[in-house]
């Protein structure tokens, strides 16, 4: 029975199936905390693709935290805003 199991595993992998499970009876409806993640886990690494201006080879890969990214995120939105503020009391009226 390995033999046959460890077959269909090979053939699955081959076809980019998921694997076959060994009848165990049913599932249990609760699972351990180590094998599940939580969807908005803060410490769980994203990577995303930036781009750079002007450059359409000039792509990268940028790699942090979902801690991180917020927080890069709220650093941009405040820069922005600081940046939209200082230009409109510039003007000289």
């Amino acid at each position: 029975m390995f033999r046959e199991y460890r077959l269909l595993l090979v053939a699955a992998a081959a076809l980019g199936l998921a694997p076959p499970t060994l009848a165990q009876g049913p599932a249990s409806p609760t699972q351990s905390p180590a094998s599940v993640q939580k969807p908005n886990d803060p410490n769980e690494v994203v990577c995303k693709k930036e781009e750079s201006t002007g450059s359409r080879l000039g792509a990268k890969r940028v790699c942090m935290t979902r801690t991180q990214w917020a927080d890069r995120q709220l650093q941009d939105r405040l820069e922005l805003e600081r940046t939209q503020v200082q230009r409109g009391t510039g003007r000289g009226e």
